[in-house]
């Protein structure tokens, strides 16, 4: 089963369990398993059928491009995370004093 690393801010809805393991193939079902076990979890996690604004899932280490359709195995790890934006590519970025 996929070990699930539960946010702490939604830890409430889990009884304080941080990590649970879930059998499925993609995230979407992950979500809808999680969502049969501790009812409120999918819905502070997605906005219909995909994440919420401002959150990612990771799988594996590498950020799902494919969004809840990501493949999942028994053996895979999934976190839920903030999206982090930013960055430059402008190379002056230093030399501006920025």
């Amino acid at each position: 089963m996929a070990v699930v690393y539960i946010p702490a801010l939604m830890r409430d809805l889990t009884s304080g369990q941080d990590i649970l393991t879930v059998s499925a193939v993609t995230v979407s079902q992950l979500l809808d398993r999680l969502e049969a076990a501790y009812p409120g979890i999918k819905s502070r996690l997605c906005d219909g059928e995909s994440l919420r604004p401002g959150l990612a899932v990771a799988v594996d280490g590498q950020l799902a491009t494919r969004g809840l359709s990501q493949p999942i195995a028994d053996t895979s790890e999934v976190h839920f995370l903030p999206a982090i934006a930013g960055g430059t590519n402008d190379h002056n970025y230093r030399k501006k004093g920025l």
